[in-house]
């Protein structure tokens, strides 16, 4: 009987499965819808129990499409945002009338103020988060609980990272993947431990009192088979027969990179190629032999992504949903949603279609973008500046307001995300990680307009690889390797992806033009925290 394998990627909106062979082909895929709640203050939550039920749903329904016997299934492999699960507590994490949501998501800047304090002890661990701590990140977020939901803290089992959320919930296993604790709890990977004096300093001693019980004790490298695999109660839940494998999980973006980065037919080179992981955020994953210290980004990180290297991740915080919030900013933008959708698509691919039916060739879009510059930094800057207080910029608005101009402002938007890939680019250069190509993947980027603008905007080739969803496929190829097809992830990801097209950047005209907007996107982002700084000291003190 042949072998299949379960990626699940729980991301901020739905929760998906696919199913795939030894060989990396997808079989079937499905997905199932997330709630997600927000409030004026800036607090994203969701529900565990309810992200469980999509995810359990999900995998039943990839079963009966793909039309395979559920026995064949060898394994399960999870990726997840690196999102906190408070578990066991006695209330939520918000208002106590919903007790069910138990999520910090990720995109939740509650913790600024002890992001804020916890940057300000200089501590040794930040050089490994680039030196700056964001909001983002967990220990800032479980500071948070402590000082203002203290009775939720406290009697709270466990905190957890989603993906080691999920894999708990699938195996009864309280390991955590070295991914999650080390990218964003502060776990120094290279030297298999917590540092009791990071936790102490910060106000979290408990944690460092406890040894660490109800963050995690046992770190394992992403791919390690937990426990006796998958429970008898998770299995009944998803259709799948108890035992099978279940494999430590990667954050979302790190499975987008494992599926990509290695592919055959391309470098096969991890360290040779940046992944670029383009969803509502966008992640950059650069691989190393050796730590690289770069400001403003985060890592590095040991084993992280590809056990026994290094990893420094940039990205921004909002990529997908920039354009998103860019668009509907348009007077057209309502009106364009609604058109795109009786034809089919999502307003992005609308607007792609429209540009391209209007040049030669996908380079010559640029001018399409006139003299609208965008710098979509609508939920801050996450590298290279770690600014989570940074917001968004749009210069060269006219009073036109028909279809070409809403094209207009999708181009320029593409090409402010690419200019801020290039920014990201150029500092790690600076301290010595180089690249050669960028491997895309994440739903933001499945469009050739999109990748050819990402090449041409940061001067370097961008890759596709085969698999329409290279997210799933990394985690499937976890679950490859917990359930001994494969040796190790090495092993498995070119194995399991190949590169599949390859877009090079345009030279001459074009290239000087994107060379222009480079340096005019540099001085307004610039020119941006200049204002910022000014401003803010008077704006607080007229709101006191």
């Amino acid at each position: 009987m042949d072998s299949y394998f379960i990626g699940i990627d729980v991301g901020t909106g739905s929760a998906r499965a696919g199913i795939f062979d030894a060989a990396g082909t997808m079989m079937a895929s499905a997905k199932h819808d997330l709630l997600i709640f927000r409030d004026d203050d800036g607090h994203v939550e969701q529900s565990s129990a309810q992200i469980w039920q999509a995810v359990c749903a999900a995998i039943r329904d990839v079963v009966a499409s793909a039309a395979i016997d559920p026995a064949a299934v060898a394994g399960l492999g999870f990726d997840a945002t690196c999102s906190l699960v408070v578990e066991g507590a006695s209330s939520g994490v918000g208002d106590p009338a919903y007790p069910e949501r138990n999520v910090i998501v990720w995109m939740d800047h509650r913790a600024l103020d002890q992001a804020r304090r916890i940057n300000a002890t200089g501590h040794a661990v930040l050089s490994y988060v680039g030196g700056v701590i964001s909001p983002e990140m967990e220990t800032p977020k479980l500071l948070w609980l402590k000082e203002n939901r203290p009775d939720v803290y406290s009697s709270a089992r466990n905190f957890f990272d989603l993906t080691d959320f999920l894999t708990w919930k699938s195996t009864g296993a309280l390991e955590r993947s070295s991914c999650t604790v080390t990218c964003k709890w502060t776990y120094l990977a290279h030297e298999d431990r917590w540092d009791e004096s990071y936790f102490r300093q910060i106000g979290l001693e408990d944690l460092a009192n406890e040894e660490f019980r109800r963050i995690g004790k046992r770190i394992v490298h992403p791919g390690t088979p937990l426990g006796d695999g998958l429970s008898r109660e998770a299995a009944r839940a998803m259709g799948l027969r108890p035992g099978i494998a279940v494999a430590a999980g990667l954050i979302d973006a790190h499975a987008g990179g494992i599926g990509t980065v290695a592919a055959r037919g391309g470098a096969q080179d991890a360290s040779a190629c940046l992944g670029y992981v383009f969803g509502t955020s966008s992640c950059t994953m650069t691989t190393t032999a050796e730590p690289k210290f770069v400001p403003g980004i985060w890592g590095p990180y040991f084993s992280a992504m590809v056990p026994g290297m290094w990893l420094n991740e940039g990205g921004q915080s909002a990529a997908g949903a920039a354009i998103d919030q860019l668009l509907g900013l348009h007077p057209l933008g309502n009106e364009a949603r609604e058109a795109a959708k009786r034809d089919g698509s999502g307003l992005p691919q609308w607007l792609a279609k429209r540009a391209l039916a209007s040049v030669g060739h996908p380079s010559n879009t640029v001018s399409l973008a006139g003299q609208l510059q965008v710098v979509p930094e609508f939920l801050g800057n996450r590298a290279p500046f770690a600014d989570p207080s940074a917001r968004a910029v749009v210069m060269g608005l006219g009073m036109e307001n028909g279809a070409d101009n809403l094209v207009a402002l999708y181009i320029a938007g593409l090409c402010g995300l690419g200019y801020g890939l290039r920014q990201i680019i150029d500092i790690q250069r600076e301290n010595g990680v180089s690249v050669s190509t960028i491997s895309v993947s994440g739903g933001a980027g499945t469009h050739p307009l999109t990748r050819q603008i990402l090449a041409d905007a940061t001067g370097i080739p961008v890759e596709v690889t085969a698999c329409p969803e290279p997210v799933l496929l990394g985690s499937a190829m976890l679950a490859a390797v917990a359930a001994k097809t494969y040796p190790d992830l090495q092993a498995a990801m070119p194995a399991m992806s190949a590169v599949a097209g390859r877009c090079e950047p345009a030279m001459g005209n074009i290239r000087a033009l994107h060379e222009a907007r480079y340096q005019a996107f540099l001085k307004i982002q610039t020119l941006a925290r200049f204002v910022r700084g000014d401003m803010e000291p008077l704006l607080a003190a007229t709101s006191r």
